[in-house]
Order: C-alpha cells, then sequence, then structure tokens
C-alpha cells in the first residue's frame, strides 16, 4: 500500500507531501482538475520510482535535481515481495522506502531503504507493489502483438513462459554452434590442408625465440669485418708495443724505488696492477681481432636465415614469438579438426533432445493458454456486463499452426487476437477494428479488475480510465472502479464527476502562477470544497445552485455506493 509520496523540483511541483493513509487501509483516492494542472506529474514520479527511465527534462526549471520519494506499507503475506526482499537484502518489516534522484546532468541515482540501490532492483520490487493502468495500455489492446502478454498476464503462465523462453534461447545457441560446426566438417579437408602447409612452412624454419635480433648484429659485424680487423690489428699493434712495454719498464723501475723507498710501495702497487691489465687487455684485443671473420659465404648464409624468419614474419605474426604461438594454435586446430566428426554427432544429439523439452513445453504452455482464453472469455464477459456492456462477447482466437519447431518463437507456438462484439447479434470481430475509445476504456478496466483479484498488488493506479465515456457507462465505470477499492487501495486521475464522487479521498491538482513562476499544486478537497469540484466537473466554470445541488447527489450517491 502506498502511503505517502514526497517530490521536490518534478515539472510544475517544487515540493509535495501527500499523506495518503488517512483513511483506511483500502479505499478510492480520486484526483482531479483542469486539463493542463499537472494531474500526469503524480503518474511521472511513479514512473520513476518503478525503475522507469528519467530525463533531465522533468527537471523544474532552475533548480540542478529533482527527488521522488515513496513509502509502502507491505504486507507480511505477500510471499513474491517477501522473497524479493529476502534475496535482495531488505528489512521491509518498517515499510518499504523507494527515492530517486535526477539530475540535469542526466545522472539518476536509486535508494531503497535509504541503501543505493539499481533501477532494476527498484523495477523487480515494484511490479509487486502497484499496477498502472494508463492510455498506453489501452493502446496496447489495440495491438495483436500483445494480447499473448495479456493472456499470460490474466492464466499465470509468465513463469513457464519464462522457462520456455530461456530454453528457446540455449536451443538456439546449440543450433548455431551446430550449423558452425557442420560448416567447418564441409571446408575441413580445405583447411587441414591449409593448416598442415602453414604448419610444415614454419616447422621447417624452425625459428627459436630472439634469433632474427642476434643474426641482425652478426650480419652487421660480418659487413664491417674489414674495417674491424684492421682496426683491432692496430690498436693492438699500438698496446702490445708502445704501451704495453713502457708501462713494463715503469713497472720494473718502480719495484726498485720501493725497494729503496718504503714510501713508494703503494704507487709501485698500483702501477704494476696496470700494467698487469694492460698484459689481460692484450690479450682480449689479439683474441677478439682472431674471432671476426670476413668470409663472405657466412654474410650470404645469415642473410638468407633472415629473410625466412622475416617471411615467417610476414605471414604469422611481427615478432619470432607470434610466429611460434600461431603455430601452437595451428596444431590444436589440426586437432579439433581431427575430432570434428564426434563434435558434430554430440551437438546434433544436444540440439533433438533440446528440440524435444521445447515442443513438450510449448505443447503444455499451449494447453494451459486455451484453458485460460476459455476462463477470459467468461469471466471477462460478466465483468463488461457489469460495466453497461449488454449481451457483449470477448473471445481469444489461436492462430492455426503446425507443431513443429519451425513455428517456435521464444513465446511458444502460440499467435492469439481478442475478437470482440459489443453487440447483441453481431459476431466478434478484431478489437483493433470494432472498438471504440470509450469501449477501450471499459475493457481495460474489466481486465484489470479481473487481475487484480488474481495478484497480490494491493495498489492500483488508473490514468483517466474514463477516456471517451459517459453516461450509464460512466455510471457503471464509477462502480466497477468502487467495488475494485472495497479489497485494493485504488488511485483514479479522472474527468468524470461520478468517479470523483465516489472517493474516499479527493485530491484537486491546481495551477497558478507565484512571485511570477507557474506551478502546480495538489490539495486534499474538505467535504465542502468537494461539493464545488465535482459542480465544476459538472458544468464547468458555471457552478450554479442546482449544479451543486447534482453534485451533493452525486457525492451522497457515492458514499452510499448507490
Amino acid at each position: 500500500m502506498l502511503c505517502e509520496l514526497k517530490i521536490a523540483n518534478l515539472a510544475l511541483i517544487e515540493s509535495l507531501h501527500l499523506d495518503l493513509c488517512q483513511n483506511d487501509r483500502n479505499g478510492l483516492v480520486v484526483m482531479t482538475g483542469e486539463t493542463g494542472a499537472g494531474k500526469s506529474i503524480m503518474l511521472r514520479a511513479i514512473h520513476l520510482l518503478t525503475g522507469g527511465r528519467a530525463s533531465s527534462d522533468w527537471i523544474r526549471n532552475g533548480e540542478e535535481s529533482c527527488i521522488v520519494e515513496a513509502l509502502f506499507e507491505v504486507s507480511s503475506e505477500n510471499s513474491l515481495l517477501q522473497n524479493l526482499f529476502a534475496k535482495q537484502g531488505i528489512d521491509g518489516d518498517e515499510g518499504l522506502v523507494l527515492k530517486r534522484v535526477v539530475s540535469r546532468k542526466g545522472r539518476s541515482r536509486m535508494y531503497i531503504n535509504g541503501s543505493p540501490a539499481t533501477v532494476k532492483m527498484a523495477a523487480e520490487l515494484t511490479v509487486n507493489l502497484l499496477n498502472v493502468a494508463s492510455q498506453h495500455d489501452h493502446q496496447q489492446l489495440l495491438q495483436p502483438h500483445f494480447h499473448l502478454d495479456f493472456l499470460d498476464t490474466m492464466g499465470e503462465t509468465w513463469p513457464l513462459r519464462q522457462q520456455f523462453g530461456e530454453l528457446f534461447l540455449s536451443w538456439q545457441e546449440k543450433r548455431e554452434a551446430l550449423n558452425q560446426l557442420q560448416k567447418q566438417e564441409q571446408e575441413k579437408e580445405q583447411r587441414k590442408d591449409f593448416l598442415a602447409y602453414q604448419l610444415k612452412e614454419i616447422q621447417d624454419i624452425d625459428p627459436v625465440p630472439g634469433e632474427d635480433e642476434a643474426l641482425g648484429e652478426e650480419k652487421k659485424r660480418l659487413k664491417s669485418a674489414d674495417a674491424l680487423i684492421a682496426i683491432s690489428r692496430k690498436s693492438h699493434g699500438l698496446l702490445a708495443n708502445s704501451l704495453l712495454n713502457g708501462l713494463t719498464q715503469i713497472r720494473l723501475d718502480m719495484e726498485q724505488v720501493a725497494e729503496l723507498d718504503a714510501g713508494a710501495e703503494e704507487l709501485a702497487s698500483e702501477l704494476a696492477e696496470y700494467s698487469y691489465q694492460a698484459e689481460d687487455l692484450v690479450v682480449k684485443l689479439r683474441e677478439y681481432r682472431d674471432s671476426l671473420n670476413n668470409d663472405p659465404f657466412r654474410l650470404e648464409a645469415v642473410n638468407e636465415r633472415l629473410n625466412e624468419l622475416q617471411g615467417l614474419k610476414r605471414k604469422y605474426g611481427n615478432s619470432l614469438e607470434a610466429v611460434i604461438e600461431f603455430s601452437r594454435e595451428a596444431e590444436f586446430e589440426l586437432q579439433q579438426i581431427e575430432n570434428l566428426d564426434k563434435a558434430v554427432i554430440e551437438c546434433e544429439t544436444e540440439v533433438l533432445a533440446l528440440e524435444k523439452d521445447l515442443c513438450s513445453l510449448a505443447a503444455t504452455l499451449s494447453d494451459q493458454r486455451k484453458k485460460t482464453a476459455a476462463r477470459f472469455g467468461k469471466s471477462m464477459k460478466k465483468e463488461l456486463a457489469s460495466l453497461a456492456f449488454n449481451q457483449s462477447g470477448l473471445e481469444v482466437r489461436f492462430q492455426e499452426h503446425e507443431e513443429s519447431v519451425d513455428d517456435l518463437r521464444q513465446s511458444g507456438w502460440d499467435r492469439v487476437e481478442f475478437f470482440f462484439s459489443a453487440n447483441p447479434g453481431e459476431p466478434t470481430r478484431p478489437l483493433a477494428k470494432v472498438a471504440s475509445g470509450g469501449e477501450l476504456s471499459r475493457l481495460m478496466l474489466a481486465f484489470k479488475c479481473l487481475l487484480a483479484r488474481k495478484d497480490m498488488v494491493e495498489t492500483v493506479i488508473f490514468d483517466e480510465v474514463d477516456a471517451g465515456i459517459g453516461g450509464e457507462a460512466a455510471e457503471a465505470v464509477a462502480r466497477k472502479i468502487q467495488e475494485l477499492s472495497s479489497h485494493h487501495q485504488v488511485f483514479c486521475i479522472t474527468h468524470l464527476p461520478q468517479i470523483a464522487a465516489r472517493g474516499t479521498t479527493h485530491f484537486l491538482v491546481e495551477k497558478g502562477v507565484e512571485e511570477g513562476r507557474t506551478q502546480s499544486e495538489i490539495n486534499l478537497l474538505r467535504a465542502d470544497q468537494r461539493i464545488d469540484e465535482v459542480g465544476r466537473m459538472l458544468a464547468g466554470e458555471s457552478v450554479t445552485e442546482q449544479t451543486r445541488a447534482w453534485a451533493k447527489e452525486l457525492l451522497s450517491k457515492g458514499r452510499g455506493q448507490g
């Protein structure tokens, strides 16, 4: 049950706090006002709280954000909600508080009982809290592809339909996998030969990680071998003949000095070290000179190997490591191709098993829908009779189909359409072709009343369900809505005085200008104010004493549930 609704900076509403639990737990809350006064703002707030898409355009001009907040009292007997509370870790003992903040930058934040949440979580909860009947629902009644949704909602077959839909998607995925395997099977010999060729090319060359870099350095040395040999020979000669001979003589001289002067021992030792290092360098320089190779045949071999490695990199990867990884993958794919026949057989078996389960589940779903359709037609006839449809008829027609896999959709085999006749003696025809606006409103009301008796939703909101009706039909609609409010909390945004007069709580939506700014206000009406408002709804702005008398009579009749 919706107990409180707070709105801040939403459209024309600057600040609003509605206390909706002043009267009995159930009852009819009506909301009236001139066209354009802002009655739809409440629905916009409910839309945000139920996880609907937000728009920064809804924020009151000059403000940075809008806030909507609602307090729901939750029945402990609502098992669906209690299970969701447990699943989402929500403590609902003290009620459920939903809050949504929408910023000018388009960002939206959702809170459940003060904790950050997702709009998906809010949507899962509120679908079990309230039900909204709007003009959009009326239009869906005119579109046959929505009729199966209505039927499954009425027959409580959505869980089975969801189970079927999940199985259907699994079957589609598995069938696509089978198609790919069969395609691979057709191409496997060609693919097998191609992979074998690629693998042999790589294996014949047998690259080693880093080999190309090492060969590149060797190539550089080979190309400069003559110059390197000449320079190293010259350097070796200078070091061996001049520098080393000089250092050797200095070492010998300093050894004599150290024998005569102990203070020169450290210096003699250092010079001796340099002399020995020079001898080592002479050896190393000679070894380097001797290692140099100016063999043109070796350079040719290095170039040839580098060209082979470069060819592999052009085809299979930008590095030798990538080429080697490619060869591993090719080996694995070759192995998979060898096992392809077995994989195809296994996948075919799985697809056939899924198809068998799908057809069985589709048959069960179809059988339940046909039983629902029979009950639905009878129930709707009774509901419509109470809504001033004399001897009307509504039937659910199933399109003929083959019970084959090819005819399956995600919703099953069934394609249905509602056929309707508003007049006795007239055959039923497609609903979209025969229902007027007023008839459509009453059909939707009848459907919502049937649904309300089946589900655990406590709050039902009607948005101008009275569109296109008047006279006896208007009185019948008013009685039906009041009847529903005896066991549900019902909100009704209405233009009909017959409905407004039957409300246990009556709010008036008015638009005015304050300090140069337009804003909407929603105020609870007292008994005398209700007479004025119902009078306005009866006669417009020209309310007379006679009009007020009619309004009093309507209100008295509404209280007496006549």
